[in-house]
């Protein structure tokens, strides 16, 4: 058996993208909602802001989504926090195709964890191949 390890994570453009709209945002909203002295409409300014700030640092802080191994799984889930489940866990792993999205769906019976492209930066057709291929491994 092979101790093949993947991979997948955020791609480097989407935190970044993240602080480029919350730094517009401040940028564009502060003066006005200055300005208007409505104190609610600055705490909503603020609000968005941080909140962009905090998505994007969690990009930054745990970049790596999933990570598959002939033992099992690793996702993330949470802020930050690592979750790993064995094969043998695992019930079900499909892309749910949307009329506007497509999800990765890892389900353990007990647990639904879901991928989009932005949380993989691979095609997600091409990473339920690689996972069945590596679970196969797994198997005796």
């Amino acid at each position: 058996m092979t101790t093949l390890q993947r991979d997948w994570r955020v791609p480097r453009k989407v935190p970044i993208g993240k602080l480029v709209v919350a730094a517009l945002l401040a940028a564009v909203a502060a003066p006005g909602v200055l300005a208007s002295g409505q104190w609610w409409q600055y705490a909503l300014a603020i609000a968005a802001v941080v909140g962009l700030i905090g998505w994007a640092a969690r990009d930054l802080i745990a970049p790596v989504r999933l990570t598959a191994d002939p033992d099992g799984l690793t996702m993330l889930s949470g802020f930050a926090r690592q979750h790993r489940v064995t094969w043998s866990e695992v019930e079900r792993i499909r892309v749910d195709a949307r009329r506007h999205s497509r999800m990765l769906e890892v389900d353990t019976g007990e647990q639904l964890y879901l991928f989009s492209r932005y949380d993989l930066d691979a095609d997600l057709d091409e990473v339920v191949a690689e996972l069945t291929s590596i679970r196969a491994e797994a198997r005796p």
